[in-house]
């Protein structure tokens, strides 16, 4: 296993668990799960979570400067990791329909989940110590200056995204609550 991927091999792992899980319950059932029942939202409310803490917990670690809550490293791969299993477990949790805004969100999360692949290959070109500071002098100013400019467009995009992402969510979660519980 390469070093510097390692969240990739966690995720990747979990994700094949899910999947055993995901193919007996199929199996068993012999249906894909709906969204609307138990098996189907329990892996929307844990993806979405997970996604939850994506977007939350490595933002307030990144922006916190007196609060010691661990390595800026930890915490990226930590924020990658759920970042890959939080949108598979939504994306199962879909039951392979994507119409409306549940379908407008996925393809959201779809996009969120490519753009942070793109934005992890950006920010590796750029020299980090282990609490991810930047290390000054290893690549020409030049190379490091256009890095720095490829990450600052990468986040320009990246956190409206977001962000777009997780208002649609919400309110695809309103709209299920409240059409599929309230009604009743």
């Amino acid at each position: 296993m390469l070093r510097g991927n390692k969240e990739l091999w966690v995720a990747f792992l979990t994700m094949l668990l899910i999947t055993a899980i995901y193919g007996v319950v199929v199996m068993y059932t012999r249906e894909i799960p709906p969204a609307s029942e138990v098996f189907g939202h329990g892996m929307g409310i844990v993806g979405f979570i997970l996604m939850l803490m994506t977007e939350t917990l490595y933002s307030l670690r990144k922006r916190s400067r007196s609060v010691r809550w661990g390595r800026m490293s930890f915490w990226l791969k930590f924020h990658i990791f759920t970042g890959l299993v939080g949108p598979y477990m939504v994306l199962l949790h879909s039951s392979w329909k994507f119409n409306g805004l549940a379908g407008a969100t996925t393809l959201l999360t779809m996009i969120i989940v490519v753009s942070g692949f793109v934005g992890r290959y950006i920010f590796t070109r750029i020299p980090r110590t282990m609490d991810g500071l930047e290390i000054e002098g290893t690549l020409s100013q030049e190379a490091l200056k256009q890095a720095r400019r490829l990450l600052a467009l990468w986040h320009a995009v990246h956190i409206p995204i977001g962000m777009a992402l997780f208002v649609s969510a919400f309110v695809h979660i309103g709209a299920a609550l409240y059409y599929a519980t309230f009604l009743k």
